[in-house]
């Protein structure tokens, strides 16, 4: 008996991805959501039986799915697959009744061994060739291979952070931006900010480059004293060890997640105040007039306290041919 399933998740490689990684020889119906309102209308035509479902969405995101799915009593099962791998997130979504949560990247042997476990499948084989190819027809944008890349990188730097502080940490859907440097000032979440601290820290590696650039507003930094056990004495050099302190947690995770997965190893300069309460425009500067980036945002904030920061990691023109070869591989 054919067994429909859908695959949610905004990220057209996580579904591509996610489809390969099904157990060979399992035969299902598949259908493809780009969000959870998308999911759930699915549900409701009958072509979920089983939801393999993201959390991170535009739209509606999979906790509000979760949460409709309780609510009209939907026939599915749900298996949460998310780069978001705090313990919170974790509890939450088993609370809201999922069966289980995939970390990503996904893999074979970790879905075969969760759909075993709840008897869903009673043996498995490698996709053939053939069932592979039903999937040839998903292509995917570099665009978003690298917000994709980004998300499972921001999910282990949020929870480093969420760890250090004991707090949940809202993690948004990354935003991709290819345009030229000087247009990211009306670009960029913090373009309304006037009291922003920025620190910059490069880096570099098989023939990608770039800076990954943290924005606090003056607002979070007291909260973000507090969190961190930090002795608010309310002294400019205070208020700079807790950003760097941040920096060090956020752009070192995110940038080891990333190169993990490109199967590089990046170095890094020195990390450097680029300002202190100042609008967006100057701790940006400037380059080279023309000058074309890949940038992707992750405005990151914990919704109990008054903490906000985005981290942009900004990558130069020159390095989007090795970045798109080394994100094919992934493909």
């Amino acid at each position: 008996m054919t067994t429909p399933i859908v695959i949610c998740d905004d990220s057209s490689f996580a579904r591509k991805q996610m489809a390969r990684s099904l157990p060979g020889g399992w035969d299902v119906d598949i259908s493809f959501a780009e969000n959870g309102q998308e999911a759930v209308a699915a549900i409701k035509a009958g072509k979920a039986d089983i939801l393999f479902l993201d959390l991170n969405m535009p739209v509606m995101d999979g906790y509000e799915v979760l949460e409709a799915i309780r609510k009209e009593d939907l026939p599915t099962m749900v298996l949460v697959v998310s780069g978001d791998i705090q313990p919170e997130a974790h509890k939450r979504v088993t609370s809201l009744g999922a069966l289980d949560f995939i970390k990503k990247p996904v893999t074979t042997e970790k879905i075969t061994e969760i759909l075993t476990q709840f008897g869903i499948i009673s043996s498995a084989q490698p996709q053939s060739e053939a069932e592979l190819a039903r999937f040839d027809d998903q292509s995917v944008a570099l665009a978003d291979l690298v917000q994709e890349i980004v998300n499972v990188s921001m999910g282990q730097a949020g929870s480093q952070l969420a760890s250090l502080l004991n707090a949940f940490i809202h993690l948004p859907v990354p935003k991709v931006h290819l345009c030229e440097y000087e247009s990211l000032n009306g670009t960029l979440a913090s373009r309304d900010i006037h009291d922003l601290t920025g620190v910059s820290q490069g880096f570099n590696g098989s023939g990608i480059a770039g800076e990954a650039i943290l924005l606090v507003g003056d607002k979070s930094i007291p909260d973000m004293a507090t969190l961190m056990n930090h002795q608010d004495d309310g002294s400019i050099n205070k208020d700079l060890e807790v950003l760097m302190d941040l920096s060090g947690i956020l752009i070192g995770a995110c940038l080891n997640g990333i190169a993990e997965q490109l199967d590089i190893e990046f170095s890094y300069s020195h990390p450097v105040v680029l300002g202190r309460k100042q609008p967006l425009a100057p701790l940006l500067g400037s380059h080279s007039h023309g000058q074309k980036v890949l940038a992707v945002e992750i405005d990151y904030s914990i919704p109990e306290h008054n903490v906000e920061c985005d981290l942009i990691m900004v990558l130069t023109e020159d390095s989007l041919p090795a970045l798109t070869e080394r994100a094919g591989y992934l493909k």
